[in-house]
């Protein structure tokens, strides 16, 4: 089954309803700030458990407090429904974080 890329108004209702995400580089992107290290590395396994079960993987970094997240769906040469619902389920374990 072939992936579709999302088209231009796809995007911008996304971005309209997900305010914190932006496109960078043809990603979805966004940056998350944390207290300290072991937050934001509780934040990754948590998203990699997320990211393993829809087999669809961040591309990402951490650095102390910070995570960096983009997400593109490779096999389809951009942004797809796997990188919208893969960043929704990233932003509700940043908010149970948070809370």
């Amino acid at each position: 089954m072939e992936i579709s890329k999302a088209t231009d108004d796809q995007l911008q209702t996304f971005l309209k309803q997900n305010g914190h995400w932006a496109i960078d580089n043809e990603k979805l992107h966004r940056e998350f700030k944390f207290e300290n290290f072991i937050q934001a590395f509780g934040f990754m396994t948590q998203v990699a458990m997320h990211a393993q079960c829809m087999d669809h993987h961040p591309e990402w970094s951490n650095v102390y407090n910070k995570v960096v997240v983009d997400l593109t769906t490779h096999e389809a040469g951009g942004i797809t429904d796997k990188d919208f619902e893969l960043a929704k389920k990233i932003d509700c374990v940043a908010e149970s974080l948070n809370s």
